[in-house]
C-alpha cells in the first residue's frame, strides 16, 4: 500500500449512508484533506440504478413488494444500469484522484484488473466479456463496475459476488443483460467444496487495489 492511502471498512452498512459518507469523502479529498482512500463494505438488500437511460424498466418487482420486503432502492450517479447489492458480496469504493492521469476509461480497465487478480488469488479464472461490463467467467458475471467522478476524484466502484444470496438478482435484469446472455454467479457458486470467506477477498482485493494503482499512476 503507498504511504499516502488509507483503507477504511465499513462493514454491513446501508447504502444511502455509505453514498452521503462517500460524498463527504470526496469533498474532503478534493480539497487534500485526505489520501487517496479504499473504503471496503457490504450492503443490505439493495437495488441500484446507474445513469444509463431505460434502467428503471429492468426492476422486475413492484415497489410494493419491495416495501414490504424491506428492500431499498437507490438512484444514482454511477455509469452503468441496474445492479443488487445484498450481505455476503464485497462491495469497494475509492475515492482516489485521477488529477495525475484523466483518463476514467482507463481507470475502469484498472478496477477490472483488480478483480481478476484478486480472483486469481483463488484459482478463479475472471476475464473481461466484449460490450459488456464487469468480470465474467465464461456466460457467468461475478463482478460489477460503476463509477463516477468530480474534479477527477472517482467514487462508487466495483462489487464481487462472494457468498451472498444469488436470488435476489431476479427480481432485476442484472445491468441490463437478459437471461439469454449470462446469469449470475460468485466465489461459493464457483467454490462450494472449499468457501473462501470475505474476510480473506477484503484481504487480498485491498493489495492488489494499492499495487494496481500505483503502477496505473506511473503508467
Amino acid at each position: 500500500m503507498p504511504s499516502s492511502s488509507s483503507t477504511i471498512d465499513w462493514h454491513l452498512i446501508p447504502y444511502a449512508e455509505a453514498l452521503e459518507k462517500q460524498q463527504t469523502l470526496v469533498q474532503r479529498r478534493i480539497a487534500g484533506e485526505i489520501p487517496d482512500t479504499l473504503i471496503l463494505c457490504e450492503h443490505p438488500a439493495t437495488y441500484t440504478f446507474g445513469a444509463r437511460p431505460g434502467a428503471e424498466s429492468h426492476l422486475l418487482v413492484p415497489q410494493e413488494t419491495l416495501d414490504q420486503r424491506g428492500v431499498a432502492v437507490h438512484h444514482t450517479s454511477r455509469g452503468g444500469d441496474v445492479t443488487a447489492h445484498n450481505p455476503g458480496q464485497l462491495v469497494a469504493y475509492p475515492i482516489v484522484s485521477l488529477d495525475k492521469k484523466r483518463d476514467l476509461h482507463a481507470f475502469l480497465r484498472l478496477l477490472e484488473d483488480v478483480i481478476i487478480a484478486t480472483l486469481a488469488q483463488f484459482s478463479v479464472h475472471g476475464e473481461r466479456r466484449e460490450g459488456k461490463t464487469g468480470i465474467w467467467l465464461g456466460t457467468r458475471k461475478i463482478a460489477a463496475i460503476g463509477v463516477a467522478a468530480r474534479n477527477w476524484v472517482t467514487y462508487h466502484g466495483l462489487a464481487i459476488n462472494v457468498a451472498n444470496d444469488l436470488a435476489f438478482f431476479d427480481g432485476i435484469v442484472p445491468c441490463g443483460i437478459a437471461a439469454s446472455e449470462g446469469t449470475v454467479t460468485s466465489l461459493l457458486r464457483e467454490q462450494p467444496v472449499d468457501p473462501v470467506s470475505i474476510a480473506e477477498v477484503k484481504s487480498v482485493l485491498t493489495v492488489e487495489f494499492w499495487r494496481l494503482f500505483e503502477t496505473f499512476l506511473r503508467s
